[in-house]
């Protein structure tokens, strides 16, 4: 599932981070599990033993872009 289907569930500071660390290749396992906690059914995001994900490129380029447009990162 693309990030820019759950992008919206996502809160604020989520979004946030997200937005900040835009080159993040392989999110952290705090950051899956809190991605997590909002999706519905508790499982947008397949993680590997480590408890991280791999983005695809086509979702970098999608937060790239959310950096770009957004106000998210706010002040």
């Amino acid at each position: 599932m693309s990030i820019e289907q759950w992008w919206k569930l996502l809160d604020a500071d989520m979004r946030r981070w997200l937005v900040r660390n835009p080159g993040c290749a392989v999110l952290p396992r705090t950051v899956v599990n809190a991605i997590n906690r909002v999706s519905p059914g508790g499982g947008l995001l397949s993680a590997d033993a480590h408890g991280e994900c791999s983005l695809s490129p086509r979702d970098r380029e999608f937060i790239r872009g959310q950096a770009h447009t957004s106000d998210v990162t706010g002040a």
